[in-house]
């Protein structure tokens, strides 16, 4: 009896972990975001911004090579002042590429902030439906495809459609179901 004991146990405490199996889902943050009217536009807004502060520093490139080659070609003709002054005015428009470059582009620059900040608002939006769908389908856990690395998906687990609906305002498509039909005599 006492070696039954051991078995019986384990066997219940199996039989108890597969009834309280909890649910999961996936979502695609990426294809919502991309999907979202509102991000789309506020994204077109910053690209603008974006090609509008490249058009800048491509023109004060070019000033700098015009200055610099000016001054290669003009070096012999310099003397004391005027030499020191042309090669102050290239080094600081060399400094002013690499300094806007940096603020701008950089890793920590403008435009990796905006884009951030860009974000934001539409991922608190993305959460909160998120937990709307988790909650009606009764869902323990829901992974985000861009966070982890998925790399098979059945369809039934997939979320995405549902938390676009939600985020939309688009009614749902109702669940297909069959009813079996009855023959007449």
């Amino acid at each position: 009896m006492k070696n039954l004991k051991l078995p019986v146990t384990l066997i219940l405490l199996l039989l108890f972990s597969f009834s309280k199996a909890q649910k999961f889902g996936v979502v695609d943050s990426r294809t919502i975001l991309g999907k979202m009217p509102q991000y789309k536009e506020a994204e077109a807004r910053l690209n603008a911004q974006i090609e509008t502060w490249k058009t800048e520093l491509q023109n004060i490139e070019s000033e700098y090579e015009k200055k610099k080659s000016a001054l290669d070609n003009e070096r012999v003709l310099l003397v004391g002042d005027q030499l020191k002054q042309r090669e102050k005015e290239v080094a600081d428009l060399d400094k002013n590429i690499k300094t806007t470059t940096s603020l701008r582009f950089g890793v920590n620059g403008e435009v990796a902030q905006l884009r951030k900040n860009l974000a934001v608002p539409f991922e608190d939006q993305i959460s909160k439906a998120v937990e709307a769908v988790s909650e009606k389908n009764g869902l323990a856990t829901v992974i985000d495809k861009q966070d982890s690395n998925v790399i098979y998906l059945e369809k039934k687990y997939d979320y995405t459609e549902k938390v676009l609906d939600i985020l939309l305002n688009r009614t749902p498509e109702p669940e297909k179901i069959e009813k079996p039909s009855k023959k007449k005599r």
